[in-house]
């Protein structure tokens, strides 16, 4: 039997969020989704998760913002950032901050597949699975 992978979708983007949450779940994995920033730590305090899929221009707590306290939280999660705003100094920030990744949306979703499967794989390799 496949492990399940919990992805958590954060992302201010409605219509985004809740696309890519049925995408993601019709291929396997449980998904939650958040609306941004400080819904995901709340989520991620009480219900651990394998991959965080995190926007970095939201309202209130900004992507830059959530980081690192997903990672106080949790220092082993991987986070993948998929936003719609290219920048460089923002993805070398988001990258040393932890992320493990940093993708243009619109992003190709058997790419995204894929590179969430690496991250799990990361994330069990860490935690000595």
């Amino acid at each position: 039997m496949a492990e399940v992978i919990k992805v958590l979708v954060v992302d201010d983007e409605e219509r985004f969020r809740n696309t890519l949450g049925k995408l993601l779940t019709a291929h396997g994995m449980t998904v939650t989704i958040a609306d941004g920033g400080q819904s995901a730590l709340e989520i991620l305090r009480g219900d651990p998760h394998d991959i965080v899929l995190l926007d970095v221009k939201m309202p209130g707590m900004s992507g830059q913002d959530t980081l690192p306290e997903i990672k106080k939280i949790d220092p082993d999660i991987e986070v993948i950032i998929l936003t719609g705003h290219a920048s460089v100094d923002i993805a070398a920030e988001m990258m040393t901050r932890g992320g493990s990744d940093y993708l243009l949306k619109p992003y190709p979703m058997d790419e995204l597949l894929g590179i969430i499967h690496i991250a799990y794989d990361r994330r069990k390799t860490a935690k000595g699975l």
